[in-house]
């Protein structure tokens, strides 16, 4: 790679900003859904936000390719084009009623870098591929990470066959009807191969306003947390009158309750020991149709989504779930029904590249703070295949999968910056 001066870098980034704030206006009306944005996954809003980048990448003479899982692939050619290549990528989708930034901002920083090299007359050592990536947001299918897994030949069993939760249609016909090839995922054909991929770099905007309680526009990942969930939660206990005392209730509310709050306990116990995680009910309600102001609850439903940065971690805390469940069956006279599990697995960032990032940050003289990751990526779907990753945080004062995501193009374009120099810095990653 060319050596070029750390203000040569930032000039040439700068010189992206008008042309992509354009951009994110764009990707904004493909996905308008007052309030904030709808870019449903293997539907219009996502389709129009994938036609519109791929007008841009076109544009910039860079070749474009999608695979079985409608994936968008847009590559910048390099010397030696058998050489693994660089993959810089997020989604574009969104949850519903969210922001423009969350994901897509992670696919323009990789046209920007791109774009910037090109600006420079750099041609990279190896290829450089950007990557628009399908339905990372689990809100609709209630699957993880489908369209990096779909490209990895990692996509679940039985995937397919769930139903997006709006449609009612399954997964297969969403993406056929995208112009996917829902035969290919089945058999597990796969895009990439993982070992001919050079590294995996994600930029996305913070999920928790650290950045900002900080004062530091940008963040280097340390790790992307894994989980285990239950979308589809039950808990039977018995319909009766509100007259009936207590000792004879099978009340699934108060059940549903004690098991909210015995979680909240353990955080609380985990948070104590200096061990991140989190745990989420984001269901939590009775059966409208059975439910009634003289009526005890005998049903209950609740979904969740538990997770931490370390596979033994998740493993002890599944097993004490477990015994709060069992203990609140006995002591009730209730019983859970979880349903179908899902899970995702840990994602560890590669140490190199997130030195390398930090190194990027100060040649470029701009302050960054180490956070890990409080939610999932698709860079945690590369790392799960063996392929080193790294992520760039963005500061983003409102939090994400809200209309009122707050990044400033001036704090984006920062972390390109280090994207960029990073890129022309050409590190070696050494195995771990």
């Amino acid at each position: 790679m060319t050596v070029l001066s750390p203000s040569a870098i930032r000039a040439a980034v700068q010189s992206r900003g008008p042309g992509l704030a354009a951009l994110f206006d764009q990707l904004r009306q493909d996905g308008l859904d007052e309030p904030g944005v709808s870019r449903d996954p293997y539907g219009q809003g996502e389709q129009r936000a994938h036609a519109s980048v791929a007008h841009v990448a076109d544009a910039m003479g860079l070749e474009i390719d999608r695979d079985a899982a409608a994936n968008l692939y847009m590559t910048l050619p390099g010397r030696d084009r058998s050489a693994p290549r660089l993959v810089i990528g997020s989604h574009l989708d969104s949850v519903p009623h969210g922001g423009n930034f969350d994901g897509a901002a992670g696919v323009l920083a990789g046209l920007c870098a791109v774009g910037a090299l090109q600006a420079l007359g750099v041609t990279p050592d190896r290829d450089i591929t950007v990557m628009g990536i399908r339905a990372e947001e689990s809100v609709w299918f209630q699957v993880s990470y489908i369209g990096s897994r779909g490209s990895l030949g990692t996509l679940p069993d039985g995937a397919l066959d769930v139903r997006r939760v709006d449609t009612g249609r399954t997964l297969a016909e969403h993406v056929a009807e995208c112009g996917g090839d829902p035969a290919a995922l089945a058999g597990r054909r796969r895009y990439f191969d993982p070992a001919r991929i050079h590294a995996y770099l994600e930029l996305h905007i913070e999920q928790a306003p650290s950045l900002v309680e900080a004062g530091v526009p940008i963040g280097i990942c340390t790790g992307i947390p894994g989980n285990f969930r239950y979308p589809e939660a039950r808990i039977e206990g018995s319909h009766d009158h509100v007259g009936l005392p207590r000792r004879f209730r099978r009340d699934a509310a108060i059940a549903g309750a004690e098991f909210a709050m015995a979680l909240d306990t353990l955080w609380a116990e985990y948070e104590a020991r200096g061990i991140a995680m989190a745990c989420t009910l984001v269901r939590f309600h009775t059966d409208a149709a059975a439910h009634g102001l003289t009526i005890v609850p005998g049903s209950f439903h609740f979904s969740l989504d538990i997770r931490a940065y370390d596979p033994a971690v998740l493993a002890a805390l599944e097993a004490q779930v477990e015994r709060i469940i069992a203990g609140i069956e006995q002591r009730r006279g209730v019983r859970f029904h979880l349903g179908t599990r899902a899970s995702a697995a840990v994602g560890p960032v590669h140490p190199a590249i997130r030195n390398g990032l930090e190194n990027a940050a100060k040649a470029q003289d701009i302050p960054v703070l180490l956070l890990g990751s409080p939610a999932s990526h698709d860079a945690a779907a590369f790392a799960a295949a063996g392929v080193p990753v790294g992520m760039v945080f963005v500061r983003n004062e409102n939090g994400s999968h809200n209309p009122r995501e707050a990044m400033t193009i001036e704090d984006f374009l920062d972390g390109c910056a280090v994207l960029t120099q990073w890129i022309t810095d050409a590190p070696v990653l050494p195995s771990v």
